[in-house]
């Protein structure tokens, strides 16, 4: 149970859609109704007019904790670097209060299990075809990070080790490949006769809306195939769980609040730097990275550009 000197602060990605960011604030909306004693407030990493500056002084007002919780699904550049940096640029104007910092969702067994919802959703729009003959695509937003790549493909392993399908793929929709289209013509050259699209995604935005388009583009380029695309996972039951316990485990100082830092290639670049990799700071379930600094404002040699929801070029993987 959060105290009444305690604030969490809930932290979305943003989508140039207002329609995304109405999203998240519905969500904080029934979370605050699920938990009416929590003070819960919500910022944005850019496309929103609250972001990270302002969010975490306003979290900090009259607060003595403020537990910092991504709701994204992956660790990539947002996760890795830009909330801790914000974190570390509040720390100084709010020296009155603690911040503790806990990890995405990640790829786990509550996010497996609504997948398998989402994923027998969409086989009942089709009528209950069977699951051989059905492809199923998990498609994910795509980051130039190996780890988050990898954690939507250790989903697709679970998917496909837990059900019946014979075919369970992984597609991205920018930064790395292979993209739907190349996994769809593979799935039809293996004689599929449906496919199942299931989105990687918690709320709507621009790459939903583009994700739509595609799938239409797809029906009338593949007339032989069936397709049905899966919803995005929205406020589920899972979600509000999972940041709930990442609430408690911070409380708690609980190892499951640790950040990880196994395959983080900003780890890598603080060696490079000279900086011997991450720093955790004073308490250990609190994740900076104090001295490797990325900004949007000026590239460096190790960016890239993000080719979502994005008018500028960034230097960082999208979360």
């Amino acid at each position: 149970m959060l105290t009444m000197n305690e604030t969490i602060l809930l932290v979305g990605h943003g989508s140039r859609e207002p329609g995304g960011n109405e999203e998240i604030e519905t969500f904080a909306e029934q979370w605050r109704k699920r938990q009416p004693a929590w003070r819960i407030e919500v910022c944005f990493i850019e496309f929103a007019p609250v972001m990270l500056h302002l969010g975490l002084r306003r979290a900090a007002l009259g607060a003595q904790r403020v537990l910092v919780l991504p709701l994204i699904l992956n660790a990539a550049g947002h996760v890795k670097m830009d909330i801790p940096q914000a974190i570390d640029a509040a720390r100084p104007d709010c020296p009155a209060t603690q911040f503790l910092y806990a990890p995405h969702l990640s790829a786990c067994d509550p996010i497996l299990a609504l997948l398998k919802r989402r994923l027998r959703q969409a086989m009942l729009s089709l009528d209950m075809p069977d699951p051989r003959n059905t492809g199923v695509v998990l498609l994910g937003r795509g980051a130039s990070d190996r780890q988050a790549n990898g954690d939507v493909a250790k989903m697709a392993r679970w998917l496909l080790e837990e059900g019946d399908h014979e075919l369970v793929d992984v597609a991205f929709t920018g930064i790395t490949h292979p993209r739907l289209e190349r996994v769809v013509q593979r799935q039809g050259q293996q004689l599929m006769t449906q496919i199942v699209v299931l989105p990687y995604y918690l709320f709507s935005g621009t790459l939903i809306s583009r994700i739509k388009r595609q799938v239409e583009h797809l029906r009338l380029q593949y007339p032989q195939l069936r397709f049905a695309l899966a919803d995005y996972f929205g406020a589920e039951r899972e979600i509000f769980e999972l940041l709930e316990q990442r609430a408690q485990d911070l409380r708690d100082g609980a190892p499951a609040a640790l950040m990880p830092c196994d395959g983080c290639k900003y780890r890598e670049i603080a060696i490079t730097l000279g900086h011997g990799g991450h720093h955790h700071g004073a308490e250990p379930h609190v994740h900076t990275h104090d001295d490797v600094h990325v900004h949007h404002e000026h590239p460096h040699p190790h960016g890239h550009a993000h080719d979502h929801d994005h008018p500028h070029p960034h230097v960082h993987a999208s979360a």
